[in-house]
């Protein structure tokens, strides 16, 4: 039974979000506020954390910031405000895995839900070193550096890369992206992908701004030319 620790502040939504995945078969802890959520992520292996944008004592990016600089990889959906693209631009930033804008249908946050899971379930093929523009990437490990510095990174965005690579030279669509990668059945209408595809040029690319490995296919997708 996969475990989930929701963390929203407002009681109502809290509940109603429990009650809710109880009822679909989740193991599900709650958390009122960011200190009390980044705590219960540390205490105990989660499988995934919804975690809402605006919170006392700690915002959710502050969590999502600390959870990974902890160097805790558990997949986090982060709750932002609706029309606030900043706030999706910054989560997944801080190393979120998603977003549900609110208001959401429990029908679309199960599907994202069910996604995530069903993606760390994947099993992976055998480990590989690759120096990718900037980036040295283990696979195995999941270990990244730049100049013999490490770099953080999230669980999807190594899964980005590898995809990417093992199609490198193929132009590659954000719609096979978020199939083969994000895991979702339905495509949603996000712009999940650009934005990953921005913070790994960030860390790939000597001048992101006119990146040479991640290009732009207009109107389809992506290529990497290693």
């Amino acid at each position: 039974m996969p475990a989930l620790l929701i963390v929203e502040d407002e009681p109502h939504m809290r509940q109603g979000l429990k009650d809710n995945l109880l009822f679909e078969g989740y193991d599900v802890d709650l958390a009122a506020d960011g200190e009390e959520g980044l705590r219960k992520m540390t205490e105990r292996a989660y499988d995934l954390v919804i975690l809402d944008v605006m919170l006392p004592r700690k915002s959710g990016f502050d969590v999502c910031q600390e959870a990974r600089r902890q160097g805790l990889q558990t997949p986090i959906i982060m709750l932002t405000a609706r029309g606030e693209e900043v706030d999706r631009v910054l989560g997944l930033e801080f190393g979120a895995d998603d977003y549900v804008t609110k208001p959401f249908s429990l029908r679309e946050l199960l599907a994202r839900i069910k996604a995530v899971l069903r993606r760390q379930q994947v099993v992976m093929p055998p480990a590989q070193r690759l120096a990718i523009g900037c980036l040295e990437v283990d696979f195995g490990s999941y270990e990244a550096a730049r100049d013999g510095a490490p770099v953080a990174m999230t669980h999807l965005e190594f899964e980005v890369l590898r995809y990417l690579h093992a199609h490198a030279q193929h132009t590659v669509s954000r719609e096979q992206l978020l199939t083969d990668v994000w895991g979702y059945d339905d495509q949603p209408t996000t712009r999940t992908v650009d934005n990953f595809i921005l913070k790994l040029r960030q860390k790939i690319e000597a001048d992101p701004a006119h990146p040479r490995h991640i290009l732009t296919v207009h109107g389809v997708g992506y290529k990497m030319i290693p």
